[in-house]
């Protein structure tokens, strides 16, 4: 793996040579600490003690934002909190490497995105705002704040939002391929992408989303991911991409970014277009922030080469984390 610092100018071009996406809004307070105890856990039955058994409580159906949203919460009962949030055309198994690799640390709520895997379908265009407001809705719902948010490119988007707009609830970001607003251009990339599906269907548009995020010598070797995130794709309800899609063709936080108060661990997959150096240049502009390349990695990390990904993550926490969240 490759470490940097922040020491790059900003100027957004978007994975695969597109230009970025985004919103505004300046975080105005400090975020809190890194907390153990499981700060704010509130579906303990009264006087129940909180222990440190891993806690696997399956799936559940949470309604809010007139939405049906499937979630699950794994990990550490008591322990301080990780939120992860999914890609496009992903769901919340995408993160199923992180969850064995820090439940024994951490509370963990995974999500799966409006429109995406068991959560409802939306009736129009989602947002950023709305997608930031979902997350905030679900992490208030089990009484989570000061949490590791986690997202991966969409999920990358709605944790720098949630990290400006919503201070209180997240004490530190992990964002991988992802970007802080829609660049020129970008919006009718992503438009090209939905008449595609449209067009033909989401079999062919799983296969040709393969080949944007995985390099050739990925997709030549057949490795464990590709199966899985196939499977993903197709199992996307078309007008749930197209929800999220149209999201992403218009959202700008980047002139927040300066204004955040939380560590920030920027990742970036090696293979992944221009991604590698749009992420270094946002680390020019997040104060508290670090970047780490992940070697041969394309689009989605954190399945690909889940190991190199956790032990960035690893580092980072191990070095952001109060000693509360320690052990």
């Amino acid at each position: 793996m490759h470490y940097h610092h922040n020491d790059w100018a900003f100027n957004a071009i978007g994975h695969s040579g597109v230009p970025g996406l985004a919103m505004g809004g300046d975080a105005v307070s400090d975020p809190p600490k890194f907390a153990g105890g499981g700060r704010g856990f509130r579906n303990r039955r009264p006087g129940q003690r909180m222990t440190e058994t891993l806690v696997d409580t399956g799936f559940q159906q949470i309604d809010v934002n007139g939405l049906t949203f499937r979630c699950r919460l794994d990990g550490r009962e008591g322990a301080p909190w990780m939120v992860f949030s999914n890609s496009l055309l992903t769901n919340l198994s995408l993160w199923d490497a992180q969850v064995a690799a820090f439940g024994d640390r951490f509370r963990i709520l995974r999500y799966d995105q409006r429109g995406h895997g068991g959560t409802a379908v939306p009736p129009g265009p989602a947002s950023l705002d709305q997608l930031t407001e979902d997350a905030a809705a679900l992490m208030r719902h089990f009484g989570i704040s000061g949490a590791i948010f986690v997202g991966v490119s969409m999920g990358a988007a709605t944790a720098f939002y949630m990290a400006a707009r919503h201070p209180d609830l997240v004490a530190a970001v992990v964002a991988s391929d992802g970007q802080s607003r829609t660049a020129p251009g970008g919006a009718q990339a992503w438009q090209e992408r939905i008449d595609f599906a449209r067009q033909n269907g989401m079999p062919a548009f799983a296969d040709a989303t393969l080949k944007r995020w995985f390099s050739p010598a990925a997709l030549a070797a057949q490795g464990p991911a590709l199966p899985l995130v196939h499977e993903m794709v197709l199992n996307t309800p078309e007008n749930g991409f197209v929800a999220c899609a149209q999201a992403l063709q218009s959202y700008d936080i980047h002139g927040a970014l300066p204004g955040l108060r939380q560590p920030v661990l920027l990742i970036a997959g090696e293979k992944d277009g221009a991604m590698p150096k749009s992420m270094q240049e946002l680390a020019g502009i997040i104060p508290d922030s670090s970047y780490v390349e992940i070697p041969g990695a394309g689009h989605l990390p954190c399945i690909e080469e889940p190991e190199a990904f956790n032990t960035a993550m690893r580092r980072f926490l191990d070095e952001k984390l109060a000693p509360a969240g320690r052990g």
